[in-house]
């Protein structure tokens, strides 16, 4: 049964990852856009990647990893499972980033881009907010601590 659990996990954490550079990939279409109506439908379909993905994803993967570990009988400081515990820390380590970037520069942004298509144009506003750089650095953040996470779920390092 172990078996069928870490697959479990593997493949939500697929989507999961899948919804992070589908999102991350649209979002950085759209910010090089110069038409407004163009850079607002990537936006929506970023946000769908947000919605159907990454938002579930980010629980799903949590939970079954967590099952998979329990169903494994992995303990967190054990010897030789430490690699669980570090993993789970950086997973974890993600999510200040959520009420304190995210949510308040996503505020802003959505404001721009309503700014934006009343215009017709795309803003400097709007381009600021594209290019906001905590956004970026906790994007950055996210997708260095998912490969530290891959790395060290193949490789059980200690």
């Amino acid at each position: 049964m172990t078996e069928w659990v870490v697959l479990l996990h593997v493949t939500v954490a697929f989507a999961f990852v899948a919804g992070i550079v589908g999102r991350d990939l649209t979002l950085h279409k759209a910010r090089t856009s110069e038409d407004v109506n163009v850079a607002g439908a990537l936006v929506e379909l970023a946000g769908r990647f947000e919605r159907t993905l990454i938002k579930p994803g980010s629980f799903a993967v949590l939970l079954a990893g967590l099952w998979a570990a329990f169903a494994g009988h992995y303990r967190f400081t054990g010897s030789g499972d430490v690699w669980l515990l570090v993993s789970l820390i950086l997973y974890l380590s993600n999510i200040p980033f959520i009420p304190l970037v995210f949510l308040p520069r996503g505020r802003v942004f959505e404001r721009a881009l309503v700014h934006a298509r009343a215009r017709g144009a795309v803003t400097p506003e709007l381009s600021a907010a594209f290019r906001d750089g905590a956004v970026a650095f906790a994007r950055a953040y996210e997708m260095v601590t998912i490969a530290a996470i891959v790395v060290l779920m193949v490789t059980k390092p200690f």
